[in-house]
């Protein structure tokens, strides 16, 4: 061999080693932000889910029981707290919970009327009390990967003086 061809073997050497190199794959990051762009988080694979609900195989009736669940344990929850009212309240209210892919719960909005408010001054904090209070939640999930999502839940709230 002479020189020129070792020259022409150790350049396809090298370039070969470039394209072996993980370090040097854009490929790899190009698929991972294309999985970033295909997951949509309003859409799960895998809706989130409490102990009590991970035997039910589908999906609305999964959901059904994830929502049950969580108005059966905040209406257990105030009714421990034994609040006491001046007048009757009987209303609907709005919560909208996030279940983080970390398996936290938290409130994100509570809408509830002025009077109920004013009724139940710590209304909010009672609520966020009573999600602490929560078995752990499973997070949902979207191509094997934990995801965040939202719910909106009406809670009936009745109280007589």
């Amino acid at each position: 061999m002479n020189i020129k061809q070792l020259r022409f073997i150790f350049l396809l050497l090298l370039i070969s080693s470039f394209y072996a190199c993980d370090y040097f794959s854009f490929e790899r990051k190009k698929r991972l932000h294309e999985l970033d762009s295909i997951i949509d988080t309003s859409t799960v694979d895998v809706f989130p889910s409490f102990s009590v609900c991970d035997t039910i195989i589908y999906k609305e009736k999964k959901v059904n029981c994830f929502r049950e669940t969580i108005h059966r344990e905040i209406t257990r929850s105030l009714i421990e707290e034994e609040i006491k009212v001046k007048k009757t309240v009987d209303e609907t209210i709005e919560v909208v919970i996030t279940v983080h892919s970390d398996h936290r719960l938290t409130l994100t909005s509570l809408v509830a009327s002025e009077y109920l408010l004013m009724m139940i001054p710590d209304f909010e904090a009672r609520i966020k009390k009573s999600l602490q209070k929560l078995p752990k939640v499973r997070a949902a999930t979207k191509r094997g990967i934990p995801v965040t999502s939202e719910f909106k839940l009406p809670i009936r709230v009745t109280l007589d003086d």
